[in-house]
């Protein structure tokens, strides 16, 4: 099982240098020496502190050990201007986003790109996720006893995201069960400048990213990863570079949830400065992507050691994993993964008397691999521990088999979508599209309504110009 650990609260995974330097003060005044970093981008102490302790540290939103109620934002600001993004979603616009939300949530919220690859999309209570429209989101719900995530009927306005999250969190005492309740709930509440979906959100499929090392943006700028195997980032070398940072004129430091850290902008002519620092501490930045796409729970031994198990016998079989994910969760834990491949510990059966009984486990894995489905396929259960590493070079193989034939059946798409046309209305004045498939929810228009038959009164659910603003036009698809 895992240690309970206090959690100190980081926005989005975003924190400046100095922000992070007060935080590394604060802890080793309580005699620490280490930090660690958690699955939602927060930091995790590595030993339980009194609450006497804590409370002189009025800057830092901490959260008890074994308390519940107050959730960490997670962002994937770590990945602007780094990895594939939606064009419009900068860093400076999540940084913007981040600061609207302001109230001590209580539910998980993720904001993030569907481009990128590094952080989850759908492992929140609320999911915002960036659409082709500037400013403009899908919202995607899955309240703590829903089973299922369902997607909100209207995309969201950059600047009401905290007005909406905010909303449904007042109605949960009225225990909605679902989407269509929450939006009529929420729009009885509160007035918001949302748009029609006239398109499904699409996830396009992306390896999982190597995150390590010094790496080039444009011309003139690095951006550098940093992990540790054990996940206890020493106190003393986080300050000195949080120093070195702000010799640097670097503004921001960002949390990943893989228990690892991204520094963006540092300057081409300082890289052999931050080479001989990392160099004098002995600092490895060329970790084998075995061993960083594995997620797992914080401060569990037997977690920590599986995977050092498991890593082994692929570094010894010369296996690739690249654009893999692994985690390792158990019976207790509810079933919100984002890995690719997930090894699934069982409850230990009730014994009488002193017998021992062995460890087994389950081997699940994603739709096409790919998590982001949200499906997971059972491959084996009740194995034992030395099963697993053939079996998950068999999944790996599998992968691999099927990323191929994945390739070839998205060409093939492309090619049929070159020959499919799409009739829908679109507005002269502002391009907005009436797609009579969706209909349009922000009016009260259900889907597979006929353009024809909207109310003479209609408007642009946008720019509010009339119904005869729209003319019929061809999308090719």
């Amino acid at each position: 099982m895992s240690e309970q650990l206090n959690r100190i609260i980081v926005r989005g995974g975003v924190l400046s240098p100095g922000e992070l330097k007060y935080i590394c003060e604060s802890v080793e005044s309580l005699g620490l020496k280490t930090i660690s970093f958690g699955s939602r981008q927060d930091i995790l102490l590595p030993k339980k502190v009194n609450q006497e302790e804590l409370a002189q540290f009025d800057k830092l939103k901490i959260v008890e050990a074994n308390e519940t109620g107050v959730e960490n934002i997670v962002s994937s600001y770590v990945c602007a201007d780094i990895f594939p993004s939606t064009s419009w979603l900068t860093g400076d616009r999540y940084l913007y986003l981040l600061e609207q939300f302001n109230s001590e949530s209580k539910l998980k919220i993720n904001l993030t790109d569907p481009k990128q690859r590094l952080v989850p999309l759908f492992t929140g209570n609320i999911n915002f996720i960036a659409s082709e429209h500037e400013d403009y989101w899908y919202l995607y719900v899955r309240l703590p006893d829903w089973k299922k995530t369902q997607m909100y009927p209207a995309l969201i306005y950059s600047w009401d995201l905290d007005k909406i999250e905010t909303a449904i969190e007042n109605i949960l005492q009225e225990e909605p069960e679902t989407i269509e309740m929450i939006f009529d709930l929420v729009s009885d509440a509160i007035d918001t400048n949302n748009r029609t979906v006239d398109i499904p959100l699409e996830v396009p499929f992306y390896p999982f990213p190597y995150f390590e090392g010094m790496n080039k943006i444009g011309m003139d700028k690095y951006w550098l990863g940093l992990y540790w195997r054990n996940n206890k980032y020493d106190i003393s070398f986080l300050k000195e570079m949080c120093e070195l940072c702000s010799e640097n004129k670097i503004g921001k430091i960002s949390i990943t949830p893989w228990k690892s850290f991204v520094v963006k902008g540092i300057p081409r002519e300082s890289k052999l400065v931050w080479e001989k620092f990392l160099g004098k501490r002995g600092i490895n930045v060329r970790h084998s992507m075995l061993e960083l796409n594995w997620h797992i729970p914080v401060a569990n031994k037997d977690a920590l050691n599986l995977k050092k198990y498991l890593v082994s016998n692929f570094d010894q079989n010369d296996i690739s994993t690249y654009g893999l994910t692994f985690g390792i969760t158990d019976y207790s834990k509810a079933a919100y993964y984002f890995t690719s491949i997930v090894v699934e510990k069982n409850k230990q059966p009730e014994m009488i008397g002193n017998f021992q009984t062995r460890d087994t486990y389950n081997l699940l894995y994603a739709k096409n691999f790919d998590p982001n489905t949200r499906q997971y396929i059972m491959h084996v259960q009740d194995v034992d521990k030395v099963e697993l590493p053939g079996l998950l070079m068999e999944l790996s193989q599998l992968y691999f088999d099927q990323l191929g034939s994945e390739i070839e059946a998205e060409k093939e798409a492309e090619v049929q979508k070159e020959t499919t046309e799409l009739e829908v209305y679109q507005c002269k004045d502002c391009l907005t599209i009436y797609d009579e498939a969706f209909g349009d929810v922000t009016q009260n228009i259900p889907p597979e309504t006929v353009f024809n038959a909207l109310p003479e009164s209609y408007e642009c659910s946008l720019c509010e110009a009339p119904k005869s603003s729209f003319q019929k036009v061809v999308l090719v698809k």
